[in-house]
């Protein structure tokens, strides 16, 4: 799947789904976020049952205010519409497959 653009009009949309959200708060001017773009849609490619969207928090920042991003990259994954996962700084890939992988077999009855 596609990564997806977001923004206020369509971010209720695209998180309020059962499965799994990522979520990558970014800007262009942003080095470690440049850097971790192709691994993030690289993930997109390869895991199509997951929703990977992106946030420009130039363009969004009533999105970034309103999620508090003091950093960027600011990853955020939700799973059937519970946030499991909030953290700033890029990622290489196997660190973000192994956040996948847990966030796949997380017991959502413990999380709730």
């Amino acid at each position: 799947m596609a990564v997806q653009d977001l923004n206020a009009e369509n971010f209720n949309t695209v998180v309020d789904r059962d499965g799994i959200v990522i979520l990558d708060f970014w800007a262009p001017w942003c080095g470690p976020c440049k850097m971790f773009a192709p691994v993030f849609a690289a993930a997109a490619d390869k895991h199509p049952d997951i929703v990977f969207a992106k946030i420009n928090t130039e363009e969004q920042t009533e999105l970034a205010q309103y999620f508090n991003i003091r950093s960027i990259p600011t990853l955020m994954v939700l799973r059937d519409r519970a946030l499991v996962y909030n953290q700033a700084g890029a990622m290489m890939t196997p660190q973000f497959e192994q956040l996948i992988q847990a966030t796949r077999e997380l017991d959502m009855e413990a999380v709730r």
